[in-house]
């Protein structure tokens, strides 16, 4: 998700995949731009042949390569939406910065340029769109495959072959697994076989003619990993090996070296460099402006607070911040007590602590707006984890297997988990834990991009006014 695109094509996807995604949006952007100014009578000259490579380079750099959705979905939908708008806002302020660097900055003020700015996003967005499922269905019918297997019916292995076999555009056929040890110490390989033991696989290469075998055992099993490897010598085959790391819940895994020696990144907060530039601007400024516009909507819910029961107008509460450092996390006072020990008990339903007015503001959410104050101080951000007191996550980090990685991050004002249904009380570990697994689908699947989606259903979320007691 997101604007993280790789910059060469893999060797997994067919070159003429990576040729169309990458000569895709240059192409149509300087194609319309082209239609655009015959349709308005303009002559191919001058400015206009100078606009026209202009935009087929801007556009290159801009977008590089342009996801193909082979699999349309709401989520992909919207992914791709805010990817592509984002990325066209950027290509127009160069375009425009580049004309006035040319000194022919009038020619954006052309009916031929306005119909081809607010036209392309369109149809860039569309195209892809429409594009993703045609490829597919070429591959399916005209496509070269590959045949490949996998060692180890792990919980890796299973995903890796529901992976492969969701995205057409890899061209490779899953025949089954190979596995020594029994069912019942397995996961579950759903509708593919297992083929045999791992000493039947060379056998098995040599007359089905498989292109890839793919190891996900375990790395404790290094001895039966390099057994294989070495009966696999003796064949063509290609050979990939995937660690079975899903244990660890895996946080923007990459590669990457350290002093010349590679390391790979098991668990890594997702803002690091630029990318935690860009998420603290975007938390500047979206606090900033949602201050100044609710700063009228604050004053009136601060006088309710203080005439209608005795107590503070804010409540602060202890909770862990990034890195689990204990921070304080201010809301609107909404109960007739503030607990910040070692027992903090949940508000339920029907909560007599709630106060009528409290009951108002946190089916609203309205009590957590001084929380974007937190957000300018730094110890908070607009989208994040959601923060707990300090003695359930004492609680509950003993009874969830990963809890504590979800404060690799600042925590937010709202979160994955939030939008997804898990608003409110969690009375059950079932029910924290799946808050924790969206968590860490939302650590490991982060984008600015994803940020703005998350906001914009939280506020469908508020209005429908559910779990909030």
């Amino acid at each position: 998700m997101g604007m993280t695109h790789v910059s060469a094509p893999s060797v997994f996807e067919s070159p003429l995949v990576f040729l169309l995604k990458t000569l895709f949006a240059p192409v149509v952007a300087s194609g319309v731009f082209l239609a655009s100014l015959r349709f308005e009578g303009y002559p191919l000259e001058g400015a206009n042949i100078l606009m026209f490579f202009l935009v087929f380079i801007v556009v290159s750099h801009t977008f590089k390569v342009t996801r193909l959705n082979d699999r349309l979905t709401a989520r992909s939908f919207f992914e791709t939406a805010f990817d592509t708008m984002a990325r066209w806002i950027f290509t127009l302020a160069v375009v425009a910065l580049l004309t006035y660097v040319a000194g022919i900055e009038d020619f954006l003020d052309e009916p031929g340029f306005v119909v081809w700015a607010g036209a392309t996003p369109f149809i860039l967005l569309f195209g892809q769109l429409a594009v993703g499922p045609m490829v597919r269905i070429y591959f399916r019918r005209y496509g070269d495959h590959r045949k490949a297997v996998i060692v180890g019916v792990t919980e890796m292995g299973v995903k890796l072959a529901e992976a492969i076999r969701s995205h057409a555009f890899l061209r490779t056929d899953v025949l089954g697994f190979f596995e020594d040890r029994p069912a019942d110490r397995t996961a579950d390989p759903g509708d593919l076989p297992v083929l045999g033991r791992t000493a039947d696989l060379p056998a098995f290469l040599r007359q089905h003619e498989v292109h890839a075998v793919y190891i996900t055992l375990p790395i404790a099993r290094q001895p039966r990993i390099l057994e294989l490897l070495d009966n696999l010598k003796d064949s063509t085959v290609s050979v990939y090996f995937v660690p079975d790391l899903f244990m660890t819940d895996l946080l923007q895994a990459r590669w990457d070296t350290l002093a010349g020696i590679p390391v790979m990144a098991v668990c890594e907060s997702p803002f690091i460099g630029i990318r935690g530039l860009s998420k603290r601007l975007m938390d500047i400024v979206g606090a900033t402006v949602a201050l100044v516009l609710l700063a009228p909507v604050m004053l009136v819910i601060a006088l309710a607070v203080r005439l209608s029961s005795p107590g503070p107008v804010l409540f602060k509460q202890r909770r862990y911040g990034e890195d689990g450092e204990p921070i304080f996390v201010y809301k609107f006072r909404s109960m007739t007590v503030c607990e910040d020990g070692g027992t903090v008990t949940q508000a339920k339903q029907g909560d007599a602590r709630v106060t009528p007015l409290g009951a108002i503001l946190r089916r609203t959410s309205l009590d957590e707006l001084p929380q974007f104050l937190n957000v300018l101080q730094g110890t908070m951000s607009l989208v994040g984890p959601r923060p707990h007191a300090v003695a359930h996550n004492e609680l509950y980090r003993g009874l969830i297997k990963g809890y504590m990685v979800r404060h690799k991050v600042k925590p937010g004002i709202t979160g994955w988990a939030q939008v997804n249904g898990l608003r409110g009380e969690t009375e059950t570990v079932e029910k924290m834990a799946a808050r924790i697994r969206y968590d860490l689908e939302y650590l490991r699947n982060w984008s600015l991009w994803l940020d703005m989606w998350i906001l914009l259903k939280t506020v469908g979320v508020v209005l429908k006014q559910k779990n909030a007691y």
